[in-house]
């Protein structure tokens, strides 16, 4: 995403616009740097997408992968978010 400033820019709006939405009606939203969630999921920082998409598989313990890396991204923006330590919110 970095690599292309337009799409770097897109994305920052619409993240921003998904932030405005979801404290206008008090929805609490969380982020998770992408090292840390491949470092939850796979126990590895930099771990590669196919890594993501066979742990993201065992630790749901689905019967296939996910289909796409969007997909697995998602559920494992779940699992870390699921597995944070409750004190990260009384940190914050």
């Amino acid at each position: 995403m970095g690599a292309d400033a337009r799409i770097a820019l897109s994305v920052g709006q619409a993240r921003g616009a998904v932030l405005v939405a979801a404290a206008e009606v008090g929805l609490a939203c969380a982020e998770h740097a992408p090292a840390r969630v491949k470092q939850t999921v796979c126990g590895y920082g930099r771990a590669e997408k196919a890594q993501m998409q066979r742990m993201v598989k065992l630790i749901l313990g689905l019967d296939e992968e996910p289909r796409t890396s969007h997909e697995a991204d998602a559920f494992a923006v779940a699992i870390c978010h699921a597995l944070g330590s409750p004190l990260v919110g009384v940190i914050r």
